[in-house]
């Protein structure tokens, strides 16, 4: 039977994050709703916690499955080798998940103690770079859609010689069904570079097969709707609102947090996602769109910056090449582009 150059890559990665989000989705629900009342339940706690609990566990399968690849994250372990209480705390979470042991620890090992907790954060301090295996790994995207029971993704993806080959991502607050928004929650993601993308519950007891997805065929631009970031600060919703104007669609935007965002249009929840820039300085980070990127492209869509120019991730932690994100289906996107120029071209007042 052949096999595909990274598929056990995408089966770990798949793993990882799945591990991952069990953590994530117990921290929610015993730091932010309540079910823990003895713990420290604060924004920054909770916030702490589970970014460097997810970090742990993906970077412990990482090191297992791949010992020489190389990892970019996004935090460090300093807070915890000062704060005894949020070690602790953090611990006490990562034993109670391995010890449930649902995802399989044969492929993706485990994590022995509090100190092997920090040490395996730490290792994801890799600069990124031209050349090499890569992983570029965000535990908690969309922060503040976590801290609010909205929409977060842990997303991890592999880049090899600073191309995307591999992206996985675990979104725990997503319906599994589209048409179901208040039914069952939580899809994992994944997808192989040439090998499509696909999606199921990321539910580890689930028995339902993964299933290829692809963005919707639309042939105009007036036929799509918007997905965007909820946050102002993270995109220009003001213009975002112009060019949807200048591309006669006229049906309301969909505002999620997160890689959540490249997921839905990737399986046709939405059509466009675009981040534009909000200041002339600001450079997006690499762990915000190696793992959504990959899975848009294999459902058929393209991603670049807003002048039409592929994402560049071989020039460190950020994407100092490229201003803003324009992700659409292949059939449209050169059109969404021309309104993106014209729209960040115009004077400002």
């Amino acid at each position: 039977m052949s096999t595909s150059l990274y598929a056990r890559e995408r089966r770990i990665a798949e793993l990882a994050v799945q591990r991952a989000s069990l953590l994530t989705d117990k921290i929610f629900i015993s730091q932010v709703k309540g079910t823990t009342i003895k713990e420290d339940r604060s924004p920054i706690t909770t916030r702490v916690v589970a970014d460097l609990g997810g970090q742990a566990l993906v970077i412990a399968a990482l090191r297992h499955a791949f010992p020489d690849d190389h990892i970019v994250g996004e935090e460090d372990s300093g807070i915890l080798r000062k704060e005894d209480d949020k070690r602790n705390l953090l611990w006490s979470h990562i034993k109670e998940v391995l010890d449930k042991g649902l995802v399989p620890e044969a492929e993706i090992g485990t994590i022995r103690d509090e100190v092997e907790m920090m040490d395996l954060i730490d290792m994801g301090n890799h600069g990124g770079g031209r050349t090499g295996r890569i992983w570029a790994l965000d535990p908690v995207d969309g922060t503040l859609g976590f801290l609010r029971g909205g929409q977060y993704a842990v997303a991890l993806g592999l880049l090899v010689d600073a191309q995307v080959q591999v992206g996985a991502m675990a979104c725990p607050n997503l319906p599994i069904e589209p048409s179901k928004p208040d039914g069952a929650k939580g899809v994992m993601f994944s997808a192989e570079r040439g090998q499509g993308a696909t999606e199921r519950p990321s539910d580890p007891t689930s028995t339902t097969l993964a299933k290829p997805i692809h963005m919707r065929p639309i042939s105009s631009p007036a036929e799509g709707s918007f997905c965007e970031s909820v946050e102002s600060g993270h995109s220009a919703h003001d213009k975002q609102a112009n060019i949807a104007a200048k591309l006669g669609i006229t049906k309301p935007s969909v505002r999620m947090d997160s890689q959540a965002k490249y997921a839905s249009i990737a399986r046709g929840d939405g059509d466009i996602y675009m981040r534009l820039p909000v200041s002339k300085t600001y450079e997006e980070k690499i762990w915000d769109h190696v793992g959504g990127s990959i899975i848009v492209e294999e459902a058929g869509g393209v991603v670049t910056d807003a002048s039409g120019k592929p994402l560049d991730f071989g020039l460190g932690k950020t994407l100092k090449a490229n201003k803003g994100v324009v992700v659409a289906p292949a059939s449209i996107h050169m059109e969404v582009i021309k309104a993106v120029k014209e729209e960040l071209e115009k004077p400002s007042l």
